[in-house]
């Protein structure tokens, strides 16, 4: 153990965000660091102007803003000042590191988690990357090397990772969401359904999904001739939108839109069928509550990742892949023909649960501690 730690508790940086993908996690670990280190110091690093700089107070945390975004792949005007940015963040992350003093750094990806790495890095503080996708990030690739633990939620991670620093842990999730046992008649209630019909959850981020809504409205009318019930998380741009289209069809029992699911944990429990984009998060979640889901993968993530995170279920029949720009007219279509087939809706939920790991937080933080040597 360390000297220091002998006569202070323990003190840990969490750095990263710009999605809830990046931030939920990042919480996550927090939280379970804490549980098990009541007295611990914990401090956030994240990028000004992001939601983290929001969400991470709400959930208790202190944080510090870094001046970064990223660099865009197309010629824009916001890259003449990344330069600056990169200098003003590195420089920021130094003082922030030297005056906190913390015995490790966890990094979840994101535009501050890249700044925050390399200087821990430079002054000799351990570095644990969590890294929650089938396709890391480049940040995360470049300051692998020198981190002391690298956290994955995928196999095969050695073909961008040093294997000997590689753990298994799957991506820490937050228990709210999850905790679905038993709640298929609350859910249902919630959201104004009736629970003996079969039920679709359409998520698509806090902020939907644009091709994901087109894809439905194009075929919005084949509700009329089925028992299906679908709750439909349109994000704010498209809610009224969709409300017209619901109406205009006379779907107000069987359609219900809402610019975003405050209780995850209770859509999930109602839902027979799940449409998402194919986030890392969104399949750790859907892994955990076991439910049969049909992928629409965001065609512009980076480097094409979430098409890569859902493939690697689809190859253990674990998930249904539709194409984003097949959704006007192969969303519905398939959504309703796996509903017409308990057998693979069934074999479904088995094989997903197979993805699912539970304790994701907690082994994050055996490493975390094997690190530090924090008994």
């Amino acid at each position: 153990m360390k000297e220091t730690q002998k006569s202070r508790p323990p003190r840990l940086i969490v750095s990263g965000g710009g999605t809830g993908g990046h931030i939920f996690p990042a919480i996550a670990i927090a939280d379970a660091f804490k549980r098990r280190h009541p007295d611990a110091e914990i401090l956030f690093v994240g990028a000004k102007g992001k939601m983290e700089m929001d969400r991470v107070p709400k959930a208790g945390y202190p944080i510090e803003g870094l001046w970064i975004s990223g660099f865009k792949r197309e010629l824009s005007l916001d890259n003449l000042s990344f330069p600056l940015k990169l200098i003003s963040s590195l420089c920021k992350a130094g003082r922030i590191l030297k005056r906190f003093k913390p015995d490790v750094v966890v990094g979840v990806g994101g535009f501050a988690s890249g700044p925050t790495m390399r200087k821990a890095t430079s002054q000799g503080i351990p570095v644990v990357i969590q890294e929650q996708n089938s396709f890391p990030g480049v940040t995360n690739k470049i300051v692998a090397p020198k981190a002391a633990r690298i956290c994955v939620a995928y196999d095969n991670m050695d073909k961008w990772f040093p294997k000997d620093k590689i753990v298994m842990t799957g991506n820490p999730l937050r228990n709210n969401v999850v905790s679905t046992e038993g709640k298929r008649d609350e859910g249902a209630s919630f959201f104004g359904l009736n629970p003996e019909k079969p039920i679709i959850l359409l998520v698509g981020g806090s902020q939907g999904a644009l091709g994901i809504n087109k894809g439905v409205s194009a075929q919005l009318a084949m509700f009329k001739d089925v028992d299906y019930q679908m709750i439909w998380q349109t994000g704010k741009h498209y809610l009224e939108q969709a409300h017209n289209e619901i109406q205009a069809l006379g779907l107000e029992e069987k359609v219900k839109p809402t610019v975003f699911i405050d209780r995850m944990d209770l859509a999930y429990a109602c839902a027979d069928v799940v449409i998402s984009r194919a986030g890392a998060m969104s399949i750790s979640e859907l892994s955990i509550v076991k439910k049969a889901v049909v992928f629409v993968p965001l065609p512009t993530a980076a480097e094409d990742h979430q098409t890569k995170n859902a493939q690697s279920l689809v190859d253990k029949n674990a998930a249904i892949i539709v194409k984003n720009d097949e959704t006007p007219e192969k969303l519905l279509p398939t959504v309703f023909n796996l509903l017409q087939n308990d057998e693979k809706i069934c074999q479904m939920q088995e094989n997903i649960a197979n993805f699912a790991r539970p304790n994701a937080a907690e082994d994050i933080v055996d490493e975390i501690d094997k690190v530090c040597c924090i008994s």
